[in-house]
């Protein structure tokens, strides 16, 4: 293939005409997919080649947590437990998942982009300016939940680890420890990002701000709910501190919506009689 066909498709470029309202067809929807998977793929990519040249201080950064836990129990000889992999691939294998939550968190500002640049096409233009202030928001967000998530998973470990009775040893795998760090991770940074997602929801007119404050204790409850079920710890500390977060971030997300419709009703009064003007959201 040449370098033209491969720029054509890294682009994605409609072959036929946008309608008015942003509607493509099904062809470019595919193409338009295909060009921001590739793209968010070598992000990955280029992401888990650097990340190889940082496996010490990544390990040491996993490896934190769970000798923090292990201080706060007093369980030395636990510690222990973590230097060993499983098969002989193991090592192998912690390398490729290690590197590649680094890849997928250090990237997060690319393929969250290119989520958000999907839904562009069937935007009107000046909606389109909104991707800028989406990454520009999301990004952080998602960041500072995985943050948030790190942060609490020493105290997550050690609630867990006192449910272990008097006598017994908690023997755990590498592997298992670090796939429940990356599940508590992204967890914690996907669920800061609904809230920029309602948003959007309310940018392209799907959802009323009304709506959030008329169904705000069920936000709220299902906050808590969604806390309780998606940490891996699952303990009432871990699920607090993922709730009220989220809670306080659905009631600036309902302000916002609100503003937004006001906005969006204040233009749309203008706009009443002038058939030349096309309408706003």
């Amino acid at each position: 293939m040449s370098i033209a066909g491969v720029v054509a498709i890294l682009r994605g470029t409609p072959k036929h005409p946008i309608g008015d309202d942003g509607r493509m067809a099904l062809s470019d929807h595919l193409r338009e997919l295909r060009a921001r998977v590739i793209k968010a793929s070598l992000a990955l990519i280029v992401g888990f080649v650097v990340a190889l040249f940082f496996f010490q201080p990544l390990f040491d950064l996993v490896m934190n947590p769970y000798l923090q836990a292990v201080e706060m129990m007093d369980m030395k000889s636990g510690a222990e437990s973590l230097s060993s992999v499983d098969g002989a691939a193991g090592g192998f294998m912690l390398y490729l998942k290690l590197c590649g939550l680094a890849a997928f968190i250090g990237t997060s500002p690319i393929w969250l982009y290119q989520i958000w640049a999907f839904l562009m096409p069937g935007l009107h233009a000046h909606e389109k300016k909104m991707s800028r202030i989406f990454v520009a928001v999301a990004s952080p967000l998602f960041l500072a939940g995985v943050v948030l998530g790190y942060v609490t998973l020493p105290k997550g470990l050690e609630i867990l680890f006192g449910f272990v009775p008097e006598g017994l040893t908690n023997i755990v795998e590498f592997s298992d420890y670090l796939s429940f760090l990356s599940r508590t991770l992204l967890v914690f940074g996907i669920a800061f990002e609904i809230p920029v997602f309602v948003i959007m929801l309310n940018r392209i007119g799907v959802l009323p701000g009304a709506a959030l404050g008329k169904y705000r204790s069920w936000i709220i409850v299902g906050s808590f709910v969604f806390a309780a079920v998606a940490t891996p710890s699952g303990d009432p500390f871990t699920m607090t501190l993922m709730a009220v977060p989220m809670v306080v971030l659905f009631g600036i997300s309902e302000v916002i919506a609100r503003i937004h419709d006001k906005r969006k009703a204040a233009r749309k009064q203008d706009l009443v009689g002038d058939p030349d003007v096309p309408s706003v959201i």
